[in-house]
Order: C-alpha cells, then structure tokens, then sequence
C-alpha cells in the first residue's frame, strides 16, 4: 500500500479514536473532518498538491513530516489543556477524572503511533535525500536534511555558520555561553540568549535519535570546530608560524643558491668533457651544425634545464610554505593537487587501460608471428625451395608484401577499438578527414598501384631485364607498387609510371634471350652490281666475328626489299647478351665495314651517285693496291659533220 494512503488511514483511525472520549460533539466533529481532509490530500497526490502544498517545501518528506508536526502541535496542545483540566480536578470526580486520563492516553497512542509510520517511511528515504553541509572554518560538522518552516536544509545551513562566524569573531567571547534548550516541540542550540540551530523532530527522524542527542552531538562538533579553529589563529601559534615561515624562505634562498652553483659547476664540467666529442653535425656533405655552434646548443640546453630544475623547486616550496597558516592551507592543497592530480589520472588510466593494452599486445604478437611464417614461405618460393604448382617464383615477394599490407590493416581495425580515445569525437573526426583526404587526393596513387599488381602477376619484366617501355629502353632497376625505375645505356634513370605501362606496351628483350636466344638484326643495302651470294657471305662472317654472337644457332640474311637503286640486305644474328645489346650492335658494323671493304664491295646506299671517270672508288685507300691510281677523265673530240 502507498506511503501517503498507509498515513491517511493512520490520521482516520487516531480521529475515530479521539472521538469515543470527546464530551462536545462539535469539536469532535470538526476534528474528525479536519482529520478526513489531511487523509484525503494524502490519499490522491493531484488533490494534496493543489490544496496543501507549501511553496518551501514540495518534497515528499517534506509533505509527510509537515503534516505530522501540525497533528503533533495539535495533540500537544489538547495534551496540555487536558493536563490542566486534569489537575483541577477534585479527588471526587474520579468519572471524569477516568475520562480525561483517557483521551491523553489516546492522543499519546495516536501520537507515537503516527511517528513510527513516519519513521518507517524516513527510513526508506534516507538514503535518497540530499542534505545541506555545514561547513564551518573548511571543516564539515554535520548535514541538514529537514526544512524548518521556510527555510530549506541549505538556508539552515547557511544560516548556523553566518550566526557562528559572527558570534566566534565578537571581544567578549565566551565558550560557555553554549547550552541546549529544550522545549515542546524543538530543541535549541543557544548561545547566550541567541538561538543558533533548531532541532526538530524530523531531524531527529533523519539522525534515527532522539532530539535531546542530535542536538548535544550537534553543540559539541561546533564547540570542537571553534576551539580548533582559534588555536590554530592564535597569536601563540601566529607567531610560530610566522617563525616557520621565516625559516622555510630563508632555507630555501639559501638551498637555491646552493642549488644554482652547484648546477652552473656541473654545466662548466659538462661542457669540458663533451666539447672535444663535438665534431659538428653532418648530413652526408652538409654540415648542419659547426662544432662551436654544437657546444652553443648543449650549453643553452643545460641552461633550460637548470631553470627547469629551480622553477620545480620553487613549485615545491610554494605548498610548504602556503600551508603554514591555515587560511592558505587551500591554496597548497590545490598546488599540489595540480601536480598530484593528473599523475593520479594518468596512473589510473593507465591501470584501467592495461587489460586493453594486454589485448593489444597479444593482437601485435600473433600478427607479428604471422608475417614472419609468411616472409619464411615467400623466401622458400623465390628460392625455389617449395614449389606451388602455377605459382611462380618471381611472384612471392610481392604477394608477401601485399599479404603484409592486408595483415597490417587488418591488424589495426583490430586494435582500434582498444586505443584510449578511439571513440572520442575528436578522433572520429580526424579519421573521417583524413579518409576523405586520402580519396580526394590519391586517385593516381591508387590506380598506379593496381597497375602495379597486375603488372607482377602479368609477369611482363623482371628487376634486370632489358625493356622498351614507349621510347624509352634500359635495364629494369626498380619495381614498386607506383613506379618502375629503367637505366639506359647513357646511366639515366627514367621513372615510369605503374598506369603508363600498363595502358602502352613493353617490350621485353631478356625475357627469351636465355632460352631461345635474342635475335638482333641490321639491314645493309648494296648496288644490284654485286652478286647477291657474296653480299650474304660477307655479312655472315661479318656476324660470326662478333664475341656475343652465338655460333648455334647460325646467323642468316634476309633480302627484305628490291628498290630502285639497291637491295636491302638484313643480317640477323643470335645472342644470349640482352643488356649488351648496343655494344653487339656496334661491333657487329664495325666487321661489316672490314669485310666488304676487303671484298673490295662499295656500300653505295642509300643513294650514291659518282661519275667513275676521273673518280676514286668508295673504298678506303687501305684496302687498296698500292699501284691503284685513279681513272683519268676520257675526252673524246667528234669531228663536226658538214
């Protein structure tokens, strides 16, 4: 049953109870009424609250205790006017004598039955209902639960210590002006003739004692609280501190100074010992700092921290010297706590986040291991040690460092939720600026590096190979996920990008030079006045003579064309040696030109035009006898005819 219906049906029955001994009917009657409406507010909350509710005090303790100290003054009142009339009485009268004694004995049967519905009902609020502290000179006496009257539990708070503190800072203070005064309803705590707190019986209720307890206990916290406080502000204990006071300063400008030598000594002997290390700093050619400048800097380095060094001295003296004399015992407290606190902080955050930062260990471990068992199979493919059936060997390293991406991503999804602040605003906001960022900005990135991947499993080149990417032909020196690194014969680098080979073509010169043998070619034209036999002997053992050029299988000629003028003659030869391409090439000129200008065969091409009268042959004067002479002009006079 509801706390207020359990009441109304208390306050009923203790009015049906009054009217049994009640000789005037009317006042019975409007008791009973008066009792019926008190029951009736209780009883519906909406009808309690628009008809009793006090603007003070609209707590349901309130509301409850409110109601009974109106029924307990009334009661107490009847109680003592039927006191009276019970002692006016004559021995005689013993009828009505017995019927007075009644009536008191049932108004104090209603009275304690109604407190203990009340005290149960105080007992299960006790716990949820905030009080007001008394704080007194930084020391808390006690706490106010109940209002009193108007007042609310804070204004009666502030109102004891306003009264004390004022009290307390009088001339003619006597501490044994202090008394408890007990009266009808209330207990007092007096000074003098002033009353300072009023103990009620809902304080009573609230400290579960009786009010002539509460108020002693409440009487001595504020005497020990005074007594306290002016021994520690007396002029005795004043001047004491004064003396510490004194003492601290004078100890600690004698430690700084102590303090500030010493430091300076330790920076001199310092700097003797380090400067004939310091030999400068220097990046590769570049001498970032001189050895002079080197020594300036640790020599203004050891100056900060010897300042670093006082300052946090003077911060430690600050607390020791604030709390000496107790009004400034709150400012050391907090110095300290400036320091204290966010190392407690921090300690307990770290203490709350070591289960997350053991879970985290254990992630980083097994992905460690992980990738050290994957870089072991990677190696074991390139060195063809294990062999995977359509899996080249060419292919393990970068499927490794994919594999170590993927597991290093997937990783750090895993850890994420583990990371102090990982769901913060902050940091989602950074995370989400930073994804935009990276798919804003690394479109290319992104497609240079698919373009990477397929150009590994596409297996178009391999780190050495000698390639033709668009006009560009070298040796492959670097393969990435973005670019591709060619040096050509002259010792360029030239950086491709992934997505511009992957959207032209390469030619790959090495790729079949081990096993089926480069084919390198040259094309020669000769006059069609040379046997054609002869051009292809020459041109042949022209090739042989070559160091590269391999023997098996045999070079051979092709007639690629019969122009107006020559015959296009293309020698080809085969040869292991991709890289030295160029240097076959030029060697391979070099014996065509011997041989055909020992076989005495002008290489008249593309277009060479000589009159032979009076003209030397091509041919250089080496390869000549040395009785060639060069034909003289034949002219011939005609007779003119008549």
């Amino acid at each position: 049953m509801p706390y207020r219906i359990r009441i109304a049906v208390a306050l009923i029955i203790a009015a049906l109870q009054k009217t049994v001994f009640m000789e005037n009917i009317h006042r019975a009657n409007v008791r009973v009424i008066v009792l019926f409406l008190v029951g009736l507010a209780l009883s519906f909350p909406a009808l309690g609250q628009d008809s009793v509710q006090v603007a003070q005090d609209t707590t349901i303790t309130g509301v409850m205790l409110r109601e009974a100290d109106s029924l307990h003054r009334a009661d107490s009142l009847e109680q003592a006017v039927l006191a009276a009339q019970l002692a006016a009485l004559k021995e005689s009268d013993q009828r009505q004598k017995a019927a007075l004694q009644a009536k008191i004995d049932s108004l104090s049967a209603a009275q304690a039955a109604r407190q203990e519905v009340i005290r149960r009902q105080v007992d299960s609020l006790r716990s949820n209902t905030p009080g007001a502290p008394v704080v007194l000179y930084s020391d808390t006496l006690f706490y106010i639960y109940a209002s009193l009257g108007p007042f609310s539990p804070a204004d009666r708070a502030a109102s004891l210590v306003s009264k004390v503190e004022d009290l307390v800072g009088e001339v003619d203070y006597d501490s044994t002006q202090w008394r408890v005064v007990a009266e009808a309803e209330v207990h007092n705590v007096v000074y003098g003739h002033t009353a300072v707190l009023s103990v009620t019986d809902r304080d009573a209720f609230f400290a579960d004692q009786p009010r002539e307890q509460l108020a002693g206990q409440y009487l001595a916290s504020i005497n020990t609280c005074i007594y306290d406080y002016q021994e520690r502000t007396g002029l005795w204990h004043v001047l004491v501190r004064v003396g510490w006071l004194l003492l601290v300063i004078g100890g600690f400008a004698l430690g700084l100074r102590f303090l500030n030598r010493g430091l300076r000594s330790l920076q001199a002997w310092a700097l003797i010992k380090l400067k004939p290390k310091m030999t400068g700093v220097k990046i590769r050619s570049y001498e970032l700092l001189s050895a002079e400048r080197e020594a300036q800097l640790v020599a203004w380095l050891m100056g900060v921290a010897k300042w670093l060094i006082i300052l946090l001295v003077l911060y430690l003296i600050l607390p020791v010297v604030f709390s000496i004399f107790p009004a400034t015992k709150g400012i050391a407290t907090r110095l300290i706590g400036y320091i204290l606190h966010p190392l407690q902080r921090g300690g307990q955050a770290l203490l709350g986040f070591l289960p997350e930062l053991f879970t985290i260990v254990v992630i980083i471990l097994a992905a460690r291991y992980f990738l050290r068992f994957l870089k072991f199979l990677a190696q074991e493919v390139a060195e063809e040690k294990l062999s995977v059936p359509g899996f080249y060997p060419d292919w393990a390293l970068p499927t490794h460092n994919l594999l170590k991406i993927l597991v290093y991503a997937f990783t750090f999804i895993l850890i994420f939720p583990y990371l102090p602040g990982s769901d913060s605003e902050v940091f989602k906001g950074v995370s989400v600026f930073l994804g935009l960022l990276i798919s804003l900005g690394s479109s290319s990135a992104i497609s240079n590096i698919i373009a990477g991947l397929v150009i590994t499993y596409m297996r178009a080149f391999r780190i050495g190979d000698r390639v033709k990417i668009g006009d560009t032909t070298g040796d492959v020196v670097e393969k990435s996920m973005l670019v591709t690194r060619l040096r050509t014969i002259k010792n360029e680098d030239v950086t491709i990008p992934n997505s511009a080979i992957l959207n032209g073509s390469t030619v790959n010169y090495s790729s079949s030079a081990q096993a089926l043998g480069l084919v390198l070619s040259s094309t020669v034209t000769i006059g069609y006045d040379v046997p054609w036999r002869q051009v292809h002997e020459l041109l042949i053992g022209a090739a042989q003579k070559c160091e590269h050029i391999l023997p098996n299988p045999r070079p051979f000629v092709l007639q690629t064309s019969l122009d107006d003028f020559y015959v296009s003659y293309q020698i080809n030869a085969y040869t292991h040696e991709a890289s030295k391409a160029a240097r076959i090439y030029s060697e391979l000129h070099a014996n065509i030109q011997d041989a055909f200008n020992e076989a005495g065969v002008e290489i008249l091409s593309p277009h060479y035009r000589a009159a032979r009268d009076g003209n030397q042959v091509t041919i250089p004067p080496g390869y000549l006898p040395p009785d060639y002479q060069a034909p003289a002009f034949q002219v011939q006079n005609r007779p003119e005819k008549t």
